[in-house]
């Protein structure tokens, strides 16, 4: 192992190993106490005017709250909130809150993201502050099993009142969909959470809906579907793009019958190329690859009679599992060129829950099925806010407005 490899974790001793965060910990500190005093001043400057009933200004300065200490990604950091005296008597008094530092609070929000990561990581709650005192330092130890079991039950809260949220304000272009398998208990059937995400007007994704679903069921497909119409996504969108599981097609048509379908050709060409020996499928997964990237829908079409020509004969199953879904693989073709690549398959879900999927044997006997489905949505607002825009979001209105696309292409119309 190399010098470069090893990491440097705060000696328990007390004495910092890493003299760089505590300079970041003292900026963190100074940056914070003068965000705070520059509040008291507002708040004082904005009420200079008044004065009690001796003439005397009314509101000022009264030393500071006990010091405490906040847990944040770079460690605890030691702050003073100032106190403010209201000398009227007869009247509601005035008080001053930080903005910045609300009372109580002991930890930020990155510490609180980093729970559900450490959860995803395979350590239980007894555990985290040993694990968060090498990530953060030696006195992260306030982070007992109690805290974290007050916090499961904020993410819960959360989750709950994310899934009320009104959803009229905005209209979605584009659906992904897909089933995300936990297994909570070692003795329990494997946990499927529905994740549904979206692409509104301006090219922006977006979760639409989580929730914890009996397999892939269209029942329950129908219930998450039924549910965000509900409060608010009543146009339809224009294309919804999944793997094969029918219970998500058929409780999309039966709720959005306008909207268009589109398979993703990453689970088909793991679908086909399963069920082909493994010397043919480097071969074959070449003209696979051949269809979905021919620049045209004949091309594309093309290909796929090549494929069934010359893999139908010996391997029959891995040629019925392609033509069968022969139209709404190609659906991408009738929408703007620069999307393609975004609706061809799911990847939105599949990359955000990769190490997800990885870690789904791992997580047995240490989450419940309400853990499991409060700590997905706390990895779904945090990896969210890393995802892109849509390329060519401009082309988005036109799908809404009914414009016509062929192989990527606009189609102007042509006057009567």
């Amino acid at each position: 192992m190399t010098n470069d490899t090893l990491v440097g974790f705060a000696d328990p001793a007390g004495i910092s190993a890493d003299p760089l965060t505590d300079i970041l910990r003292s900026g963190a500190r100074d940056l914070l106490a003068r965000a705070i005093e520059a509040e008291v001043a507002d708040l004082l400057a904005a009420h200079m005017h008044l004065t009690d009933a001796r003439g005397r200004r009314r509101l000022v300065r009264h030393g500071h709250l006990p010091e405490r200490e906040v847990m944040t990604g770079i460690g605890p950091v030691a702050v003073k909130v100032p106190r403010v005296r209201d000398r009227g008597t007869d009247v509601e008094s005035i008080r001053f809150t930080s903005k910045l530092l609300p009372p109580y609070l002991r930890k930020t929000k990155s510490v609180e993201e980093l729970l559900p990561w450490l959860y995803l990581k395979g350590i239980s709650t007894g555990d985290f502050g040993e694990a968060l005192a090498a990530l953060l330092g030696p006195n992260a130890a306030g982070l007992s099993s109690s805290t974290i079991s007050r916090l499961k039950l904020d993410w819960w809260a959360d989750y709950e009142r994310w899934t009320k949220r009104d959803l009229s304000a905005r209209r979605y272009v584009y659906l992904w969909a897909d089933g995300v398998y936990f297994k909570p208990r070692l003795d329990q059937e494997r946990q499927c959470m529905l994740v549904i995400i979206g692409a509104d007007e301006w090219g922006n994704k977006d979760i639409l809906g989580l929730m914890d679903g009996y397999r892939e069921s269209a029942q329950s497909w129908r219930e998450l579907l039924l549910d965000l119409k509900r409060r608010g996504l009543t146009a339809a969108p224009d294309l919804a793009v999944g793997d094969g599981a029918l219970g998500f097609w058929n409780a999309l048509r039966e709720v959005f019958g306008e909207t268009r379908e589109q398979r993703c050709w990453v689970h088909k060409t793991g679908n086909v190329l399963n069920a082909m020996p493994k010397s043919v499928q480097p071969k074959a997964k070449g003209h696979l690859q051949d269809i979905w990237m021919a620049e045209t829908k004949t091309g594309a079409a093309a290909a796929f009679d090549f494929f069934i020509q010359a893999y139908g004969a010996k391997y029959d199953r891995a040629a019925g599992k392609l033509s069968k879904d022969k139209d709404v693989l190609l659906s991408f073709y009738d929408f703007p060129a620069e999307h393609w690549k975004h609706i061809r398959t799911s990847n939105p879900i599949e990359s955000t829950f990769a190490t997800v999927r990885h870690r789904t044997k791992k997580t047995k006997g240490c989450l419940s099925r309400k853990t499991a489905l409060a700590m997905t949505f706390k990895l779904l607002m945090s990896a969210k806010r890393k995802w892109r825009k849509l390329d060519g979001a401009n082309r988005i209105p036109e799908i809404i407005e009914g414009v016509a696309f062929k192989d990527g292409i606009k189609q102007e119309s042509i006057a009567a």
